[in-house]
């Protein structure tokens, strides 16, 4: 059930369009009237697709913005390796080896 539940996630975040389009092409080759209904299955992905980016995180962010929270954290991996750079340094991790 885990399967399919991902795989069902994997297929909700496909956003690729052409092979919606390589449809409508084949239909309108073929003078089907299944164009009407390709077509619709393209407008809702679109509209899909506008949702996804609508809910995104940080969409409602000035670049500036963006910019900035990228330097803040940035910062704070820095200085968090420094940490860990001195902490690796001190002689408490020693571990004595077993003879």
């Amino acid at each position: 059930m885990a399967v399919a539940q991902l795989k069902a996630e994997k297929e909700s975040d496909d956003c690729s369009l052409l092979p919606l389009v390589h449809d409508i092409i084949k239909c309108m080759d073929k003078d089907s009237q299944d164009v009407h209904q390709e077509l619709a299955k393209l407008k809702a992905k679109i509209q899909e697709a506008r949702e996804q980016i609508s809910n995104m995180p940080g969409i409602d962010c000035s670049p500036l913005d963006q910019q900035q929270q990228l330097a803040t954290l940035r910062e704070q991996v820095r200085t968090k390796n420094q940490l860990l750079q001195k902490y690796k340094s001190l002689c408490m991790f020693d571990v004595p080896k077993a003879s």
